[in-house]
């Protein structure tokens, strides 16, 4: 390690978050796919030196303590596989994954809300079955009016998904920044292509 990447950690400490590394259960898929499952490079050292993850890959940069000298992981696996939840929580969050951030009335994607498909003021609940992903004007132009009294249609009919499917629709959605190293593991179970 040069003394000017050693200068650069001491004068700007949050430079070492830059290297993140991506987190693979022991099956080798990411525990996640949106959010992408990443560690700080501190965590997976920490955990690599408790012998809780393999290292599968490295970036090219190391850092020192007084007797060793490590490369920074770039992708790490779990030793102990960890089950994925089947059940999906009811949030904002996987609401907008499950309509894939776009409004169910117009398309649009961007500024969202959420809206109840048969208004709340007219009995309808707060459930996957009956809330969706909608643009601010759209959501104005319902109201609390039920959609037959418009001239808006649904794209999708809500409902619960499936743990599997929101794993896979967050696998449409990858971060801004992805390393060469973990591309082998992020779609290693996709179909190929003829």
């Amino acid at each position: 390690m040069d003394g000017d990447f050693r200068s650069d950690f001491v004068r700007e400490p949050g430079a070492l978050k830059h290297y993140p590394a991506l987190v693979l259960n022991a099956d080798y898929r990411p525990l996640s796919y949106y959010p992408l499952s990443l560690w700080p490079w501190q965590d997976a050292v920490k955990a690599a030196w408790l012998d809780r993850v393999d290292i599968v890959s490295e970036y090219d940069e190391v850092v020192h303590s007084p007797s060793t000298t490590i490369r920074i992981p770039s992708v790490v696996v779990l030793k102990d596989y960890v089950k994925p939840q089947k059940r999906v929580a009811f949030t904002r969050f996987n609401l907008f994954l499950r309509d894939e951030f776009c409004c169910q009335y117009c398309g649009a994607k961007g500024d969202l809300t959420f809206d109840h498909v048969v208004p709340r003021a007219r009995g309808g609940i707060t459930s996957w079955e009956n809330v969706v992903a909608a643009c601010s004007p759209c959501n104005l132009k319902k109201g609390s009016k039920l959609l037959p009294q418009t001239s808006m249609g649904l794209r999708r009919k809500p409902r619960q998904p499936h743990a599997e499917e929101l794993r896979n629709m967050g696998r449409k959605f990858p971060p801004n920044h992805l390393h060469e190293s973990w591309m082998d593991f992020l779609y290693w179970d996709a179909e190929l292509q003829a």
